[in-house]
């Protein structure tokens, strides 16, 4: 496939995920995480919503208003995370983060991210790297230990 016809597929994926967002919304059940965060750079906000059961992201959602990227990104993050161990869901986001920053990930990697592996091109554009990871950031904050911090592993330089 030509490269023009790759980058216009991926920007179509792109497009549907923010136009028809994914698991917008609210969770069905009792949630155990609700977190809302925001970029106040460029105004995005986003509300995460999610049900963990037995060590398993049962149900997830999210609600808010941003820019395209951000939109697409939240909704392809409850794509691939709904139904993951908290452990995978948590590697993911790390992984997630360090592909946008513009380091390579294990093909492995690129896999398990599905529809988010096409944001890769965000590293292109600095200033669409906090757009993309506001969900992703929101979901390690969710996916907290015991005592409420953060894990070190789910932290994101920027």
């Amino acid at each position: 496939m030509a490269l023009s016809k790759l980058d216009n597929l991926y920007r179509q994926v792109i497009l549907d995920h923010s136009s028809h967002p994914h698991h917008f919304g609210k969770i069905s059940g009792d949630s155990t995480a609700n977190i809302e965060m925001n970029n106040p750079t460029c105004g995005d906000v986003i509300e995460l919503e999610l049900a963990v059961k037995d060590g398993k992201i049962e149900d997830i959602a999210f609600s808010g208003s941003g820019c395209s990227i951000s939109s697409a990104s939240a909704s392809m993050m409850t794509d691939v995370v709904i139904g993951k161990p908290v452990e995978e869901a948590e590697h993911l986001a790390v992984v997630f983060a360090q592909m946008v920053q513009g380091n390579e990930i294990s093909e492995e990697d690129s896999d398990a991210l599905g529809d988010a592996a096409m944001l890769s091109g965000v590293a292109k554009f600095p200033a669409r790297i906090k757009c993309s990871t506001l969900a992703w950031k929101a979901l390690g904050k969710a996916l907290t230990d015991e005592t409420g911090q953060a894990k070190e592993e789910q932290l994101h330089n920027e």
